[in-house]
């Protein structure tokens, strides 16, 4: 059986999301031990332009939806973005991880050569399926991932490369 843009994807994205609610756990676990509150660790960011540990999950979930729509050629979820709590980002990973189960694999035949553009205001971007999950989607999920999971081993919170990589 050939590797398809579906194997490139979905598992991928349910491996990361995956390990990110356990680096939720160990935040709160860390919290507790240490005494401190989780929502210091939950509002930190690795610079004061950068985004927070809660935009980072937001921002990877966004990515990881967006993309499992985008090539199997569905709506997107909408999210409100409103989470402030560590229950709030773990039923916001859950979600996304429902949503991304919930896609077929035969969702994305054509999905290599499916038209994607993605309109901002500062710019528009056209590409094929194909160029989008390997120059767009996979890199700006892993970008989000990583800072999240940086912003909190600068906080102190025991994790390491293992609790990044999730369930192999």
């Amino acid at each position: 059986m050939a590797f398809t843009i579906y194997d490139a994807s979905i598992p991928v994205f349910q491996q990361i999301l995956s390990s990110l609610l356990g680096i939720i756990d160990k935040a709160e676990a860390h919290a507790a031990e240490k005494g401190i509150d989780v929502g210091s660790l939950l509002n930190a960011s690795l610079a004061p332009d950068m985004f927070n540990f809660i935009r980072q999950i937001q921002i990877a979930t966004d990515h990881a939806k967006g993309c499992a729509a985008r090539l199997a050629g569905l709506e997107i979820p909408r999210y409100e973005d409103t989470e402030k709590t560590a229950d709030e980002l773990r039923a916001r990973i859950r979600k996304t991880l429902d949503f991304v189960a919930s896609v077929e694999p035969a969702q994305f035949e054509g999905a290599e050569s499916r038209e994607i553009k993605l309109v901002f205001p500062w710019a528009t971007y056209e590409f094929t399926g194909r160029r989008y999950l390997s120059c767009w989607a996979l890199p700006n999920f892993f970008f989000h991932a990583t800072t999240a999971y940086d912003i909190l081993r600068a906080r102190g919170v025991p994790v390491g490369k293992t609790d990044f990589l999730g369930p192999l």
